[in-house]
């Protein structure tokens, strides 16, 4: 049988108990939210919590902004980078041009051998002389070097006049020579300078010394044709005549000038293909 008295003290222990656990919730709520103000705003009311964090954030755009690199520098810094890599396509399409140079020339020299022979048959046949004729021309740099053509003209054609340009109905001219021209025959042998790199099948036209030096001194910008390989063919070559006054070389320089900027594979292909047309119809031939 249980005691009356221990009831009773079971009876006060459950209220007391209550009640201090009530107290003790409650003075920690109030010590939580006290601190919690004072954390976020000691002195007055604290801003909402949205206005905060978008505070703080655009105080950090704010900050990266004072450490982002100024409109110039990331224009110089963009500018070098596509530089580069404008350089680096340049040397790769250099180094793939200069190998189609010497497959092209393989394959040229080999079909055209037929083409050759009979030619070399017909200049012995109609002039005394040897069949290829050699000519110091510059080149890339400015580097001199022989040029290798079937010969169209008397042996010392020049011996009383000098360097001079082709014209049309040139004296000069062997029987066979204007065919020869005209047809464009005449360049054939060029591919064994293409082969010894010293020449590109696509260029400007590799110009002898004495017309270098005097260009120079009357056209503008004349030496910046000079920065690549001549050429077989060119720019020039399939969209203009011949040289017969200086106005004409001045116009050609543009043309030189302008493959020289926009030289790429197709531009190349489409040079080759206008090529065919010139001497398929005999175009600018003299």
């Amino acid at each position: 049988m249980k005691s009356p008295l221990l009831a009773i003290n079971f009876k006060y222990m459950n209220k007391l108990f209550i009640i201090s656990l009530v107290f003790v919730l409650t003075c920690a709520c109030v010590t939580t939210a006290w601190a919690t103000l004072s954390f976020i705003k000691p002195h007055g009311i604290s801003e909402p919590a949205q206005l905060t964090e978008t505070h703080d954030l655009s105080n950090e755009r704010n900050q990266q902004k004072s450490h982002a690199p100024e409109p110039t520098t990331m224009a110089l810094f963009g500018s070098g980078i596509f530089g580069i890599i404008i350089r680096f396509v340049q040397r790769s399409y250099e180094r793939f041009k200069r190998l189609m140079d010497i497959i092209g020339s393989l394959i040229a020299l080999i079909l055209l051998s037929p083409l050759c022979l009979m030619t070399a048959i017909l200049i012995k046949l109609s002039s005394k002389g040897p069949v290829l004729f050699t000519q110091t021309r510059v080149g890339k740099n400015e580097k001199k070097f022989e040029i290798y053509k079937f010969r169209t003209m008397k042996v010392d054609a020049e011996k009383h006049t000098g360097p001079v340009w082709a014209k049309a109905n040139d004296h000069r001219l062997i029987p066979v020579g204007a065919f020869l021209r005209k047809a464009h025959i005449d360049e054939i042998p060029q591919f064994l300078n293409v082969i010894r790199g010293e020449m590109s099948i696509i260029g400007p036209r590799p110009e002898r010394p004495v017309f270098v030096e005097q260009f120079k001194k009357q056209i503008p910008e004349y030496e910046k044709r000079i920065v690549v390989k001549p050429g077989i063919t060119g720019l020039a070559q399939v969209w203009h005549k011949y040289d017969e006054t200086i106005e004409d070389v001045k116009k050609k320089i543009k043309y030189d000038l302008l493959y020289i900027k926009k030289m790429c594979l197709w531009t190349d292909v489409r040079i080759m293909f206008r090529t065919v047309r010139v001497v398929l119809t005999g175009e600018g031939a003299r």
